[in-house]
């Protein structure tokens, strides 16, 4: 069970599509990709340790007897992507682009491996709730390898749109969450010695394992309000 920021549903993943899972962290888009599909997916991150993760989890997962989707670990930077022009059908950026400060740069590599009528699903923090943990506590943003900005939805599209990506249709994920980190925030030294961030971090732990009715309810409820992320996804067009 992972916590899955992108919408499958719109991603609309087709027998034999290729797949990248662009900063794909410890591997929770790339495995729920090869568990829906008949797929090949590329996890790329910087870091060796997420991808040593990400590998071990999913050998949980893996189908021995599959020929026809597979997952492929590898290191490098989304700023050079190793792979040539037009070659995935579907990319995945999810909770990358806030880190990173040559953003526009990854726009550009992942306008150059999407084939045309590709889908690109993207997800940054949302404005409203990263801008409340920011005003919290300053440790939350300034760790190393931490969130150097706050996009605003419209500065997101635009600098998409400008390469080559039609706007298809946006929501929010995890309203259930941005509670949580304003109390990690406020409570930053203190963490989970602070009973209230402990309780809170259980209930999210319940929700994920369980998936009962009333946090889902709950989480939908929430998302238009104070969802922690926005997610978009574009479709490539032809020059």
């Amino acid at each position: 069970m992972s916590l899955e920021t992108v919408n499958f549903a719109t991603l609309a993943l087709q027998p034999g599509d290729r797949v990248l899972d662009l900063g794909c962290g410890e591997g929770r888009h790339a495995i729920s990709a090869y568990l829906l599909a008949e797929v090949e997916v590329v996890g790329l991150d910087l870091s060796l340790d997420d991808l040593a993760t990400a590998s071990n989890r999913f050998k949980e997962f893996r189908d021995e007897t599959a020929t026809n989707k597979t997952v492929h670990w590898i290191s490098a930077s989304g700023l050079a992507l190793p792979f040539a022009d037009r070659c995935f059908d579907k990319v995945i950026c999810a909770e990358v682009l806030e880190h990173v400060h040559e953003f526009e740069a990854v726009l550009r590599e992942v306008e150059r491996v999407l084939v045309p009528g590709g889908t690109f699903a993207v997800s940054v923090p949302r404005f409203l709730p990263e801008w409340v943990c920011w005003r919290l506590s300053n440790a939350y943003h300034q760790v190393e390898g931490g969130h150097i900005r706050i996009f605003r939805t419209r500065q997101l599209r635009r600098a998409i749109e400008r390469r080559r990506m039609r706007y298809r249709s946006r929501h929010w994920a995890h309203g259930l969450h941005s509670p949580y980190w304003w109390l990690r925030c406020l409570f930053w030294r203190r963490g989970d010695q602070v009973w209230l961030v402990r309780g809170y971090h259980k209930l999210l732990v319940w929700d994920l394992m369980k998936r009962p009715w009333i946090t889902r309810w709950l989480d939908k409820l929430l998302n238009p309000l104070i969802g922690k992320s926005l997610v978009m996804y574009f479709t490539r067009i032809a020059a």
